[in-house]
């Protein structure tokens, strides 16, 4: 317990100082600066290309780990007018309908109200002002979220306009708006204790256009893999059903089955450290199963970023993923539980970090 502690406030530091740095989808550059710089202080190579920063240690091929880091905001969109940015007319053509990001919008227009918002410079991160969300609708002829915002009505369009983010840490549960800074601070803290393999760090997930900078990189480069594994929060309606697992895996989602050796390394892992786990496709088609049978619509699998890379790439590039439980997602207060980060930085650190790692 005492060494979880310690991975535990290891990360926690890692986080609070990650999470300050604004990263709105479409708007992530101040954000990648952010991640560069605390890795090239570790003498980790970093190389900057578009949408993609990617991270390699000593032993580039002793891991392939990813985490996209957009988080979701607002974009300036003309006078006193804000839109959310993963939803704006550029980014749809990237969006299918199967996300749980495009299916739960409508149901969070209320939760924005009242909540504070800062303006930044986008490649700088310059500090461009605080607003207050005073009203959040939903625009049918656009198809978008549309926010009033008081205090930031001198702002220029295209400005991005982050969520004020405050960490809380009290009985056993971390909450913040933590999709995906979240994984971003696993994998810096991972590289703090030891890790030497490479990692990725994509932008504009939540847009549904990251897997298009990985599936870059890996042409680039004439690269395929089936070890690649991606970092991120998994949500559920209550923290009753959060609770039943503190990892979820997946064997796939709507758009391709996830055929690699990861997953029952995985597996065999949580089972060691007696660590709960679960699978989310599992978890769906249940629930779909009896959604079918009251007469109701069966939910979408998801669309996570490795399943549209498997896709895109004809499984030249495959992997799975690794997720922990969250309640209140794509909100400011996105919670989990401490044992499920506990959980994953074990699961981490035992794969990777360790002398008995299993490196390939």
């Amino acid at each position: 317990m005492n060494s979880s502690f310690t991975h535990f406030r290891g990360f926690l530091d890692t986080l609070k100082h990650l999470i300050r740095s604004p990263s709105v989808v479409g708007a992530e550059h101040p954000f990648f600066l952010s991640l560069k710089r605390e890795l090239d202080e570790l003498g980790i190579k970093t190389t900057l290309y578009e949408g993609l920063l990617v991270a390699e240690g000593h032993k580039p091929d002793s891991g392939m780990l990813s985490a996209h880091i957009d988080r979701h905001g607002l974009i300036c969109t003309g006078p006193n007018e804000f839109q959310y940015a993963a939803f704006m007319t550029q980014n749809r053509g990237d969006l299918t309908g199967d996300s749980f990001s495009e299916q739960t919008y409508m149901a969070i227009a209320e939760r924005f109200k009242q909540q504070l918002v800062q303006a930044y410079e986008p490649w700088s991160g310059s500090y461009l002002g605080l607003g207050t969300i005073d009203n959040a609708y939903i625009c049918e002829r656009r198809k978008n979220l549309v926010f009033e915002v008081k205090g930031l009505e001198h702002l220029m369009p295209g400005t991005p306009i982050a969520f004020v983010d405050t960490l809380s840490n009290k009985d056993g549960l971390l909450s913040a708006q933590l999709d995906n800074v979240f994984s971003a601070a696993v994998i810096v803290y991972l590289y703090k204790s030891g890790y030497k393999g490479t990692a990725f760090f994509t932008a504009q997930e939540e847009s549904g256009k990251s897997w298009r900078f990985l599936l870059e990189w890996f042409r680039r480069f004439d690269k395929n893999t089936n070890r690649l594994l991606v970092l991120d929060t998994s949500p559920y309606p209550n923290r009753e059903l959060a609770e039943n697992q503190d990892i979820v895996l997946r064997n796939r989602d709507a758009n391709a089955i996830f055929n690699s050796p990861l997953t029952q390394e995985i597996e065999e892992l949580c089972k060691e450290h007696e660590i709960k786990y679960s699978f989310k496709d599992i978890y769906l088609q249940e629930g779909n199963k009896k959604l079918l049978e009251q007469g109701l619509k069966a939910n979408s699998l998801g669309s996570t970023e490795m399943g549209r890379l498997i896709l895109a790439s004809e499984g030249a590039v495959q992997g799975t993923t690794l997720q922990v439980p969250t309640t209140g997602y794509h909100t400011t207060s996105e919670t989990v539980s401490v044992k499920a980060v506990t959980g994953m930085l074990t699961l981490l650190k035992e794969m990777y970090v360790d002398t008995k790692s299993m490196n390939h």
